[in-house]
């Protein structure tokens, strides 16, 4: 078999390579914390939210014998085609589930799903294992829950960076727990080696929030810090969205080959011209991917839409 990482960047993006360099050529590229000080001075510095319109519910939910807070955004005037468990960015240390509340309204409007983003505990406060226990928490509800106050079984998951880390663990503590109620997952620029034993985690050795997620674990490659080094096999259909210029590339080619090779349908998709996080950039190339992200999840909860089986184990 040959591959080429220009295989796997759809060459209708190719025209919109020059906008995305020059932006980012105007753009100081920013850093992560360098130790506990710096890491409580990006939340003070952090900008509060912006709302939407209309707001979310907020609730407090139950499962497991567990709580955890969500925020739960609905279509307006029709039912919903699927609810989306989403899990916010910042590293396991910042941000918040009001953070995404403009992204998930849009999710919402593209889409027709109802959207339950979940406000995990951060890191350092609350390190390992308390954000995936709250994601799976709010999984665990939506499963239990969906139909009655969703009117739809169809269920999607969706992580943005460190939220990806999130999703994929709460996939694989559903599938341990023999419940494979979710239909597919968005995950985007997710890093799945924390322990920084693989030469793709060596990338991001020297990064405070490891030490702030993981707290004192002695051994970091438990597979429910880094994923990549999980059983990965009965996963449902993943769609993974990489920027070419992101650090956590690698990371992420080696996390689409395992999961290949565990016969997981893989959709992977390298954008070019794009550092981490560049869908949350306004760029004519995170319009894109944004735009053919809201297609794939209206194909996964779309029962009449799904392609037939057989696909399983592909990168495309």
């Amino acid at each position: 078999m040959r591959l080429a990482l220009s295989s796997l960047i759809d060459p209708t993006l190719w025209p919109l390579v020059d906008e995305a360099r020059e932006f980012y050529a105007r753009r100081r590229p920013g850093r992560g914390p360098a130790n506990l000080d710096e890491l409580l001075a990006a939340r003070g510095a952090a900008a509060a939210p912006v709302e939407c319109d209309p707001p979310p519910s907020v609730e407090t939910v139950r499962a497991g014998g567990r709580d955890a807070r969500v925020r739960i955004h609905r279509p307006e005037g029709r039912p919903a085609a699927g609810v989306l468990v989403e899990m916010h960015s910042g590293g396991f240390y910042l941000g918040s589930a009001a953070g995404s509340d403009v992204r998930n309204r849009h999710l919402v409007d593209a889409c027709g799903v109802a959207v339950v983003s979940v406000d995990y505990r951060l890191a350092p406060e609350h390190p390992w294992p308390a954000a995936p226990d709250d994601c799976e928490t709010a999984a665990l509800w939506v499963v239990e829950n969906a139909e009655a106050r969703f009117g739809t079984t169809r269920l999607a998951a969706s992580g943005f960076s460190a939220g990806s880390t999130l999703a994929l663990t709460t996939l694989l503590r559903l599938r341990d727990r023999g419940i494979p109620a979710f239909d597919g997952a968005v995950l985007q620029c997710g890093t799945y080696d924390l322990s920084t034993r693989t030469p793709a985690g060596r990338l991001i050795a020297d990064e405070f929030f490891l030490d702030a997620y993981a707290g004192g674990v002695a051994d970091r490659t438990h597979p429910d810090l880094s994923p990549v080094f999980a059983e990965l096999n009965g996963l449902p259909p993943l769609l993974m969205v990489i920027g070419a210029d992101d650090i956590l590339l690698d990371d992420n080619l080696a996390m689409a080959a395992r999961l290949v090779a565990a016969d997981v349908d893989v959709d992977l998709r390298v954008y070019p011209a794009s550092p981490h996080a560049f869908t949350a950039h306004p760029t004519p190339m995170a319009a894109a991917a944004l735009d053919s992200i809201a297609e794939w999840l209206r194909a996964r909860l779309d029962a009449t839409r799904l392609p037939s089986s057989g696909a399983q184990g592909r990168a495309t």
